[in-house]
């Protein structure tokens, strides 16, 4: 019996490593992972984020506040953006460094914290008061978990079946049939899309029941929404399962996708002040504009018409990837 075992042992191991295209996923996708969370988040967090409020030449004179360790500068072009941040709480202070005044919420601890920072620095400011009760966390981060379920529920969801049907042959089988190309994927997203919707209208009102999560907007805007959504990580998993018939390869492929969107697309955690290149890379990846689409309904009560660029970006993806996944599909297995 140990022969046996070990026989299929020797075989598996060289399956595993004759799959050089998987092999080099699991071993690279790994370091390329830590890497990324490191330049995110390897260095130390700040203690305190001031919201800033300036031309750019107001910044040649800064105050010496400005030179204080410990704390983040977000610039803001908008005041009113910057307000209603720390009216959420969102960040401790707001300061106009043109006008020589600031913001503060009352509210705030972090807030009473950084004033005083301010006025033993520059006591030439002029007070400004604000106020607003803080979103929690979990209301928060709800709206980035709904769109990492749906990254993952479609990513796999539809990838996986469809190498499976490809590697045991039933692509091959049902091509000899009238059924279409067409056909066949139309039924596959519409399939996922069916589940993945249901999935997260349970899980949204499931919070909304159990934790009291809150829902300032339109259900049918975030449900608009999360379709969109989708839709855009359904066509990217067809992409990647358009030929290849390595379950291994596609898990790593899949993954290679998934996890920097994680990272990037503010899931956990916000953005706000982070090195502009990251910013703009986060926003050629579907579940950002998901994940901000959602959180300003659910949290900021915003309407279609304020979130219509993020599911402008969410259609146009979808149509891209759609597009290439049909030029790329196959049938049949690979080399076959």
């Amino acid at each position: 019996m140990l022969s046996r075992m070990l026989a299929v042992l020797r075989a598996r191991n060289k399956e595993f490593l004759r799959d050089r295209s998987s092999l080099t996923w699991n071993l690279a996708f790994p370091i390329i992972l830590i890497l990324g969370f490191y330049l995110l988040l390897g260095q130390a967090q700040p203690m305190f984020k001031v919201g800033v409020i300036s031309e750019q030449d107001a910044y040649v004179n800064r105050p010496q506040f400005m030179a204080l360790d410990h704390i983040q500068f977000v610039p803001y072009e908008q005041l009113s953006v910057a307000l209603d941040k720390a009216r959420r709480h969102q960040i401790d202070l707001v300061i106009d460094l043109d006008q020589r005044r600031y913001w503060v919420n009352e509210e705030s601890r972090q807030g009473y914290m950084v004033e005083r920072l301010l006025a033993a620095s520059d006591a030439d400011f002029q007070r400004r008061r604000i106020s607003g009760e803080p979103i929690r966390y979990v209301d928060w981060v709800l709206p980035g978990i709904l769109g990492m379920n749906i990254m993952f529920a479609s990513l796999f969801g539809v990838g996986h079946a469809i190498v499976r049907y490809r590697k045991n042959g039933m692509l091959k089988r049902l091509k000899a049939t009238p059924l279409s190309a067409v056909e066949f994927v139309s039924a596959q997203i519409l399939s996922r899309l069916m589940t993945v919707l249901f999935l997260c209208v349970s899980i949204f009102y499931a919070s909304h029941w159990l934790l009291g999560t809150l829902m300032l907007g339109s259900v049918l805007a975030l449900l608009l929404t999360f379709m969109l959504g989708a839709l855009a990580m359904i066509s990217l998993g067809l992409v990647v399962a358009s030929r290849t018939r390595s379950e291994e390869l596609t898990s790593g492929l899949m993954n290679m996708a998934a996890w920097p969107m994680m990272g990037l697309s503010e899931v956990w955690f916000s953005l706000e002040g982070a090195p502009l290149s990251i910013q703009n890379l986060s926003q050629w990846l579907p579940l950002t504009h998901l994940v901000q689409a959602s959180r300003a309904i659910a949290t900021e009560g915003a309407g279609l018409a304020a979130v219509s660029h993020h599911l402008l970006t969410l259609a146009t993806m979808t149509a891209v990837l759609l597009a290439i996944a049909a030029v790329l599909f196959n049938w049949d297995s690979d080399r076959r």
